[in-house]
């Protein structure tokens, strides 16, 4: 019996990682037998899945069955939690069985303690905060590793700088640089880097900086040069979002009397001396115009989300949230 559960918002790492899985236990030659996804946000669907669970693979390797987007560990009716407790022991070893949500799976059902006790591997993949540089980092070394793109520790820093927590994102740059790398032996150094990938995510930061600033004319400035490279709204809005927080959060901390050591813990950053940089990006904004800034980030994505016209939405809100800091 082999049972995963995962589950998380970054959607592109969950398809990754459902791949490789389905590719290590079905057999190719056998997959339109042996491979089933099924939409498990109803307890009908959840039944039909288990019931394929039970049910041998023809040929070679296992039978593979995917219940995606389930909300069994969210709510889980009488009925459904019955199947699952005559289910899970009995499914035999030739299957594996994978449960995705979006959601944080509750550990307080019994539902949940059901796959737990069946041994489920749960993994999360939730986006990595933009300012836990030390994951980031880590998680370049990572795909690097797996597409076999050889890179220097300076050019890793500024590679998981560049495309942050968009897990998309650094696969198609890391596709793109092992094309230019060829054959070579030598890792790439930050130059290379450079050059080639688009640095999104510390031009939303330095938007975020013109912003706290209160210029506007070079936060339209930088806004104008997102949009020029096709930068989504609603990506530009997340990254802004992520880095007000963090100001926020630290001007909270430090008019509570909170040491470095404290916020560096708080923030989960790999470096505590960053708490430094972060004192002073807030020294001259206030804690007022910086909650003010939160509310404007939302209605900014709302906006977006409702289909506003998307270039002069963020104009708007940019000069906006600029204003509150002049």
């Amino acid at each position: 019996m082999q049972i995963y559960l995962f589950w998380g918002e970054d959607d592109f790492a969950i398809a990754q990682a459902v791949t490789s899985l389905r590719q290590s236990a079905v057999d190719p030659n056998w997959a339109s037998f042996n491979y089933d996804k099924i939409i498990a946000d109803r307890a009908d669907a959840v039944i039909e899945g288990l019931d394929r669970a039970l049910t041998p693979p023809f040929g070679t390797g296992s039978r593979f069955v995917w219940l995606a987007n389930t909300t069994v560990t969210q709510q889980c009716p009488p009925e459904l939690l019955a199947q699952l407790e005559r289910t899970l022991p009995v499914i035999p070893d030739t299957t594996v069985l994978l449960l995705t949500s979006v959601k944080k799976p509750d550990s307080r059902l019994k539902s949940t303690k059901l796959l737990v006790k069946a041994a489920a591997e749960v993994r999360e993949f939730s986006p990595i905060p933009p300012w836990n540089d030390k994951e980031l980092a880590q998680r370049v070394r990572q795909v690097a590793g797996e597409l076999g793109v050889k890179l220097t520790a300076t050019a890793i820093e500024l590679l998981a700088e560049s495309v942050g927590s968009d897990t998309r994102g650094l696969y198609s740059e890391l596709e793109k640089l092992l094309l230019f790398a060829g054959n070579r032996s030598q890792p790439l150094n930050p130059e290379e880097v450079a050059a080639l990938v688009h640095c999104h995510a510390q031009n939303t930061f330095q938007l975020a900086d013109a912003i706290r600033s209160g210029d506007t004319p070079l936060a339209l400035e930088l806004l104008a040069g997102l949009t020029s490279h096709s930068e989504p709204g609603l990506r530009i809005v997340a990254g802004l979002t992520s880095k007000f927080r963090i100001w926020l959060w630290v001007k909270v901390a430090i008019e509570s009397g909170d040491r470095d050591d404290k916020i560096a813990q708080a923030l989960d950053l790999g470096n505590p001396k960053r708490v430094y940089y972060f004192r002073q990006e807030v020294k001259s904004a206030s804690l007022e115009q910086l909650q003010k800034t939160l509310p404007l980030l939302l209605e900014l994505e709302a906006s977006l989300k409702r289909g506003r016209e998307e270039i002069s939405t963020l104009q708007t809100k940019v000069i906006e949230l600029s204003s509150l800091f002049r």
